[in-house]
């Protein structure tokens, strides 16, 4: 939506309320004042809305919410205008915010200004906020919850945070980690041909690709939508260091989509019910986005289920249960990671369309990792047999990633020194020490 739709659109809006306020303020004597009219090219917003194709009412109540974000003065205008000696409207609605000093529209207002009196419109208007109008489904506005007693149409009308971004500024920026979005976007410059895996693991993991590329044809043009979940769940299981988050990092990078790990710590709360607030503000957060979800270790959050001895056990057993429904609901990838396939409850890994196993690399894989992760710049002696290096130390690609690392930062300090066996050696002893192995 650019600048002169959207001053079209305020336009539209302006007249529109005009002849509410002209109507509902004249003496018997003056004739009403007729009403705008809405042609085509008025009711133009995004792609997202425009292909539900809004009637002029649905219009000017996705204006009304958006016109406090670059019009603060639009109402306090509006009033002198029509009411330059003052007076109360509360047929009118609004209220005021915290921070912001202008009024802030609410249902009332969008009644007001679309039916004025008319019961029956109103009442239409209001339908136009239940959970059943795309509005609701689309997440795109809703109004704010009001206290105990007091009209529902009363609250706040409030547009989608990211809409707003979208329709004012073009783009919509990726969210940023955070207590309410406790998420971190990953990425990599790496490419598939950097990653050393089992060839039945690099199937499984085409499997993904494929899904994500025609999931759309899959559901909609193929008719599958009726008879499938609309996502997909995949489980990554093998020791740590073995390519599972980078495998995920690069799924995003080859469909083009945001990927983003979980971060559990603090997902997962003491305080009975918030664990599950915390990730429902994730899903909703990420829902029709088709972000992909890595919940990297997750036996913490996704762990067998427990009998039940106590309202500790009950409690932890439903937040199982809500994360299986939010997870089966979810509209794009979820991946689930863990060290141990037998970690995780039966009633999550029943549901993967994928189990894939990221198993330590065997020897000549090894070795195609030792060959791809030194640097060319780096000089190595023509002594060392990679091969019997490969074949000797059991070791992940990550380890071999920190060896290769440390190999080369000592080779700068050291002017370049040369890298030999023996400062080989030292290097992946250092390794199997910080890993707590014993060689």
């Amino acid at each position: 939506m650019n600048s002169d739709h959207l001053l079209s659109a305020i336009s539209y809006l302006d007249a529109v309320i005009a002849y509410r306020l002209k109507n509902q303020l004249i003496n018997n004597n003056d004739e009403p004042v007729g009403e705008p009219a809405c042609c085509e090219e008025t009711l133009i917003w995004n792609d997202v809305i425009n292909i539900r194709k809004p009637s002029p009412e649905e219009f000017v109540i996705l204006t009304l919410a958006l016109i406090p974000h670059i019009q603060p003065d639009f109402f306090n205008r509006i009033f002198t205008e029509h009411l330059p000696q003052g007076g109360d409207l509360p047929e009118f609605g609004g209220v005021k915010g915290t921070n912001h000093r202008g009024i802030l529209p609410t249902g009332e207002t969008a009644q007001f200004i679309i039916a004025g009196s008319e019961l029956v419109k109103r009442i239409e208007v209001q339908r136009m906020f239940g959970p059943g109008h795309w509005f609701s489904r689309e997440h795109i506005l809703w109004l704010e919850p009001v206290h105990e007693g007091e009209p529902v149409m009363s609250g706040r009308l409030v547009m989608n945070p990211e809409l707003v971004e979208e329709l004012t500024l073009g783009e919509v920026s990726k969210p940023r980690f955070s207590m309410d979005f406790p998420a971190e976007s990953i990425d990599t410059e790496m490419e598939w041909d950097d990653l050393v895996l089992p060839t039945s693991t690099r199937h499984q993991i085409r499997e993904i690709e494929d899904w994500i590329r025609h999931h759309d044809i899959l559901l909609n043009d193929w008719g599958m939508k009726k008879k499938i979940k609309p996502g997909y769940r995949a489980l990554f299981y093998g020791p740590p260091g073995t390519g599972k988050t980078l495998t995920a990092t690069l799924l995003g990078k080859q469909t083009g989509k945001d990927v983003f790990r979980i971060d559990l710590s603090r997902v997962i709360s003491k305080y009975i019910g918030e664990t599950e607030k915390n990730l429902s503000r994730l899903f909703d957060k990420a829902e029709n986005k088709e972000w992909i979800l890595f919940f990297d270790e997750a036996d913490a959050l996704f762990g067998k289920r427990t009998d039940i001895r106590d309202a500790h056990d009950k409690y932890a057993n439903q937040e199982t249960a809500y994360l299986l429904q939010r997870i089966e609901s979810y509209d794009g990838l979820v991946i689930l990671a863990s060290n141990r396939r037998g970690n995780l409850d039966e009633a999550f890994t029943r549901r993967f369309q994928s189990v894939i196993h990221f198993p330590m690399p065997l020897p000549e894989e090894r070795y195609m990792l030792w060959m791809k992760t030194l640097p060319t710049q780096m000089e190595v002696t023509k002594e060392i047999d990679w091969h019997a290096i490969a074949a000797r130390y059991e070791l992940s690609g990550a380890c071999i990633l920190n060896i290769v690392h440390f190999c080369a930062v000592e080779s700068l300090a050291n002017q370049k020194q040369v890298l030999d066996g023996k400062r080989l050696e030292k290097a992946i002893m250092r390794e199997f020490i910080k890993e707590g192995k014993v060689v």
